[in-house]
């Protein structure tokens, strides 16, 4: 061998000086059932009502806004839901990244987006209509669609921003 090759495999560059080593991580991306949800219905996502039952048990009584994404498969069948965030009385700061972390792991087709209003209207805020157009614009990109996004009040009333014409596109 040279004497060059000799220092390189002894850590050492052709200039005489030490090779640094760095470590990198290296990660598993694994997806963990907490817990099941006891449901009457049969998972399938055909209307708004059906996000709106499924999570009024959840949303009943809290007192800061909570947003949810569920899951969807290819069918429309529900496969998740994911607590993406609890914020304050009137808000709940969303990234794109945390909603479609779960999304993407969960190998979704589709979403449906969902937050509660502890002030009991359902009607969205303009935040919240930018936030959905932000989100179904991710989700374009991304390849996981937006089918809409349910604000929920009090008493079981709920507002369907898709049925609204408010998603920015037809479902």
């Amino acid at each position: 061998m040279s004497a060059s090759r000799d220092q390189s495999s002894e850590g050492l560059s052709s200039g005489a000086e030490p090779l640094r080593r760095y470590r990198v991580s290296k990660y598993r991306l694994a997806l963990v059932r907490e817990a099941t949800i006891s449901t009457t219905w049969d998972k399938r996502v055909r209307e708004p009502r059906d996000v709106a039952t499924f999570l009024a048990p959840l949303a009943s009584g809290l007192d800061r806004e909570h947003f949810w994404t569920l899951l969807l498969d290819g069918r429309h069948t529900l496969i998740g839901l994911h607590l993406v965030a609890i914020g304050s009385l009137t808000a709940a700061v969303v990234h794109p990244r945390e909603v479609f972390k779960s999304a993407i792991a969960g190998n979704a087709a589709a979403l449906v987006l969902a937050h509660s209003h502890p002030s009991g209207d359902p009607s969205p805020s303009s935040e919240d209509l930018a936030l959905t157009r932000r989100l179904s614009e991710v989700g374009d990109l991304v390849g996981i669609r937006v089918l809409d996004h349910v604000v929920l009040g009090d008493a079981g009333a709920y507002c369907s921003l898709a049925d609204d014409g408010l998603l920015g596109r037809s479902r």
